[in-house]
């Protein structure tokens, strides 16, 4: 490289003889007849006064890319402009010498404007017949790119390459100054990132990933020349249009012989080069969501990309932060964990195609940091093409009777994560763990017993008469999913059993608002209008237990999460790190969390949601279980819940580990009030979705236990039961509310030595919690053994379980 020293008199001069034959030549290609005249002369000296005294140059659009939390999977890259910036020791120096050879020969010998190319093109554009020359530097090419690149309005980026002398004047200025700034290596590799080379493809990188599928530094000699000749007229030589390909090949071999006149190969190198038969792939770098690496993955990437445009930290608007996630050239390691997705991807599709009327939606969150492992629902996210359409009819009569499509088997609406125009889905009995963490906040211990009867009559109000109320009147009376629900049950068994008729009346002790208020804080947000004003009124909301209320797989799981981490709540994030294009780390990938629930509040609720699907610790009294299979399948310590809705329009499953916990819920999206009856533990229900995402994802990881509670919370305040046995039942009622219990008297009787009539003894005897239920068994007489004593939940089989097996009954 030349000794670079600008004397700032040479560069004046330069600037002024550059002024005068810029104006001679636009004038001269514009005016040929009046060339020579004042007119040229005077479009050089008025801009002269006027032009900029430096140049601003603010970064090129960069591609940004989205990776697997490995690091190294590619989920997405998302563009305005495919572009990546790379070091000038990154590319071929087979690209270097090409991009001189076609645009500037002697880029290395002048100071940023070539003087003897101004003369050239001034002479050439008088020539009649001649076609116009522009005497452009590379250093000039790059000055005028990177004004349209800072402009902060569309009038300046008509300015920057609008055919005037003022516009090639400030070009020449600028160059100058570029040139006394930069080195010219610097120049080089500034304009080879910042070029066009069609195809949607901004940048060398970009260019030799589209059409050579290889990095710039692999080039070789003809790819190198084929590139350098598309930049000035990308559309005219493309290489993948019939048009453009024998124009594309012409134009390489013009530069490869020009390469041999520069001196940077020789000619037999040329003559080889030459005969190598063209090959581009023309293969156009995925953009957006809609085509992700893997298609199933489109779901988490749209909830990275909704995420992303919430983030006040990358803009003030939506608009300003879609445009820095498309131009900010970031590198961002998602949460997505790819052995946990793959294993949803599976799940979720297995046995139930993407043209089925019903969504199986599986989320994982990872306990403790609200990381999201894996969104997968049976859909294709994908926009269906109006002129080809692939989706079904909708399965919602009305709309089906317009001839509307629904949202399968292609979909982009946020059918997991919840997003405009989806609330959510109801998840049934899944939210009784609310009011079960509720009364422990309150101070009721899991061993407190409630006798639950087939049918309750609460306080909450209703319609009147309606299918909900008790008949004849306007108050709420839930009932059980089977007769044999009904009987003493602890939040063990209660929980596991998921008897109705236990949890709304402890939803009516504890006072619904506090159990809206726990289902707030573990994270549950009330999307549908009706559901925020019942959440403002929870006076009034009977049934919020049973899960009548909107949600979604990925709320659901986070909030089990929080319980799984022992009350420490965590915001969903789809981002584990997010560096900006030189390699800087943001802190806005960092976890956010906090503490909602106390820990022994947490580990009690956990450890009565481990009865639900099999599992139990040492404290644990657990009954029947809905999904008692659970444990068994993911063979590890397990917690979580089942749900259904009335009619099985929907049905839900979360299960959890200390790792991951996993909701899944399953729905008609298109249509809620579907006909069609969803699934718990048959081929196409969803709790086989729920269980093998959570049984693969956990392959090889450590089997970790849950804290089993401690103290008060497990048993409460203990005390003894008074002795009645053989005693009237008036006097036993008696005895033990005196001794502060709430006596009940059993509908059947028992045989027993007492007198027929009297008090058999008490369920449970010897000791029970201050204040709790005693259940007075009433004897038979001696020898009368046929009635059975008091029913209790210790049986086997039970809804959804080895047993009766009924999944889609309401409280399961």
């Amino acid at each position: 490289m030349r000794k670079r020293d600008h004397n700032v008199l040479t560069n004046a001069a330069s600037l002024l003889i550059c002024g005068l034959l810029a104006g001679v030549v636009v004038a001269a290609a514009a005016f040929p007849a009046v060339a020579m005249t004042g007119l040229a002369a005077k479009a050089g000296s008025e801009t002269f006064g006027a032009l900029p005294k430096e140049l601003t140059v603010a970064r090129s659009p960069q591609m940004t890319k989205l990776l697997a939390s490995d690091g190294k999977t590619v989920l997405a890259t998302m563009y305005d402009e495919n572009r990546k910036d790379v070091k000038l020791k990154d590319i071929s120096p087979h690209m270097q010498k090409s991009i001189i050879a076609a645009e500037d020969h002697d880029f290395y010998k002048h100071n940023g404007v070539d003087l003897n190319g101004v003369a050239r093109a001034f002479v050439n554009n008088q020539a009649a017949g001649s076609s116009r020359q522009g005497a452009s530097t590379l250093t000039m090419q790059y000055v005028r790119l990177a004004i349209s690149y800072s402009a902060t309005h569309p009038a300046d980026v008509v300015a920057a390459t609008e055919d005037t002398s003022a516009r090639k004047l400030r070009e020449m200025s600028l160059a100058l100054q570029i040139d006394k700034e930069l080195s010219k290596d610097e120049i080089l590799e500034r304009y080879l990132n910042i070029a066009a080379f069609g195809n949607g493809a901004y940048g060398i990188w970009a260019a030799s990933q589209v059409y050579f599928n290889k990095p710039p530094s692999k080039l070789d000699i003809q790819e190198s020349a084929m590139l350098a000749g598309m930049v000035k007229a990308p559309t005219a030589f493309d290489p993948t249009t019939p048009a453009g390909y024998p124009e594309a090949v012409g134009r390489r071999d013009y530069v490869i012989d020009n390469m041999v006149q520069i001196g940077a190969i020789t000619q037999q190198e040329a003559d080889a080069a030459k005969k190598i038969k063209l090959v581009v792939k023309g293969k156009r770098t995925p953009n957006g969501c809609t085509q992700t690496t893997t298609r199933s993955w489109g779901f988490f990437c749209d909830y990275l990309y909704r995420w992303w445009l919430q983030q006040e930290t990358f803009g003030a608007t939506s608009y300003d932060r879609e445009r820095r996630l498309k131009s900010g050239g970031y590198t961002i390691i998602s949460t997505l964990d790819v052995q946990a997705q793959k294993a949803a991807d599976k799940a979720v599709r297995k046995n139930l195609g993407e043209s089925s009327k019903a969504a199986r939606m599986v989320a994982a969150v990872e306990p403790g940091t609200g990381r999201v492992r894996a969104v997968a629902v049976n859909r294709n996210f994908k926009l269906d093409d109006p002129d080809d359409p692939q989706n079904k009819i909708s399965s919602d009569p009305k709309k089906a009777k317009k001839k509307i499509r629904g949202n399968y088997p292609n979909t982009v609406n946020p059918l997991i994560t919840g997003g405009p125009g989806i609330a959510g889905y109801q998840a049934g009995s899944t939210f009784k763990i609310f009011t079960l963490v509720a009364a422990l906040e309150k101070g009721y211990p899991l061993s407190y017993p409630i006798n639950a009867q087939p049918v309750f009559k609460s306080n909450y109000p209703v319609e009147f008469n309606s299918p909900a109320a008790c008949p004849g009147t306007n108050k709420y009376c839930p009932k059980n999913a089977n007769a044999s629900m009904a009987g003493m049950h602890n939040m063990w068994s209660g929980f596991g059993f998921s008897v109705n008729t236990f949890f709304i009346d402890l939803q009516q002790r504890v006072g619904a608002e506090n159990v809206v208020k726990a289902a707030q804080k573990l994270g549950i947000s009330f999307r549908s209008s009706g559901d925020a004003l019942l959440a403002a009124n929870p006076h009034q909301w009977g049934a919020f237990s049973l899960g009548v209320s909107q949600t979604t797989p990925l709320e659901l799981a986070n909030a089990y999460a929080t319980l799984g981490a022992d009350g420490k709540y965590c915001e969903p994030i789809p981002v584990q790190e997010i560096r900006g294009p030189e390699g800087e780390k943001l802190d806005v990938a960092n976890p956010r969390c906090e503490q909602r629930i106390s820990t022994e509040v947490a580990r009690a609720a956990v450890d009565a949601a481990r009865c639900p699907v099999g599992d139990r610790s040492s404290t644990t009294k657990c009954g029947t279980a809905t999904a008692g299979n659970v444990r068994n399948i993911v063979d590890a310590p397990v917690a979580g819940k089942s749900g259904t809705t009335d009619s099985e329009k929907t049905s839900s499953l979360v299960a959890m580990t200390k790792q991951y916990a996993v909701a899944g819920i399953m729905a008609d999206p298109d249509w809620p009030q579907t006909n069609q009856k969803m699934g718990h533990d048959t081929p196409t229900g969803i709790n086989p979705a729920v269980y093998e995402t959570l049984r693969d994802a956990m392959k090889g990881k450590e089997r970790k236990n849950f804290t089993p509670p401690s103290g008060k919370i497990v048993l409460g305040d203990q005390r003894s039961i008074p002795d009645v046995k053989c005693a009237s039942i008036e006097s036993a009622k008696s005895r033990l509310k005196g001794a502060g219990f709430e006596p009940v008297v059993s509908s059947n009787k028992v045989a027993s030595e007492c007198p027929a009539g009297t008090a058999a003894g008490t369920s449970p005897n010897g000791r029970t919690i201050k204040g709790g239920v005693v259940m007075i068994e009433v004897s038979s007489g001696k020898g009368d053994s046929d009635q059975g004593g008091t029913a209790t939940p210790d049986r086997p089989g039970g809804p959804g379980g080895p047993g009766n097996g009924r999944p889609g009954r309401p409280g399961n």
